[in-house]
């Protein structure tokens, strides 16, 4: 395993629109898959998308089976692999959250999402996923899915007095939390 440079904003490779995995259960699948888990765990990361380390293809990683130190007041979100994910709303209601992205370090933003969603793809077998969430859970996937479609959080912002850097923002938090 190996743990990959994250891209940062401003690098071009993160505004394509990743293409569709088509083989499944192959090493490098496999080996993709376990190198992203050891760069999300390397930077205490909620989620990953392959984009973010210069993969163009439809795969999100997010959840931990223990919790995050970044994040230490959420609720725990299942380990999951999702590969070629579609999200649906359930129902209209957004809620704001704040949000960081790896690849947008030091700064955090208020970000509209779903409050509640149906997200489905396949898992790394080709075997099919389908669930209905809400909260946090549903916050990371729809983040982690945007980078699919080479949408960053800041691109979700509406109200720019709500978007800084995170040691002014939160001077509580160790800005080193946020990279």
């Amino acid at each position: 395993m190996t743990v990959r440079e994250i891209l940062k904003m401003g690098d071009p490779r993160l505004l394509r629109v990743a293409k569709p995995v088509t083989e499944f259960g192959t090493p490098d699948i496999r080996r993709l898959i376990d190198d992203m888990f050891e760069t999300m765990k390397a930077v205490n990361g909620a989620g990953l998308a392959a984009p973010q380390i210069g993969v163009d293809l439809q795969l999100v990683i997010f959840g931990s089976d223990t919790p995050n130190p970044r994040y230490p007041e959420r609720p725990a979100v299942p380990r999951t692999v999702l590969l070629n994910p579609t999200i649906t709303p359930v129902g209209g209601d957004e809620e704001d959250g704040w949000e960081g992205c790896l690849s947008v370090p030091g700064l955090r933003g208020m970000v509209p999402r779903w409050k509640t969603i149906r997200y489905t793809g396949v898992d790394p077998d080709g075997k099919p996923i389908d669930r209905t969430v809400d909260g946090w859970h549903a916050r990371v996937v729809q983040h982690e899915c945007d980078h699919l479609a080479g949408k960053l959080y800041p691109m979700r912002v509406r109200d720019f007095t709500k978007f800084g850097y995170t040691e002014v923002l939160f001077p509580d938090i160790d800005a080193s939390e946020d990279d």
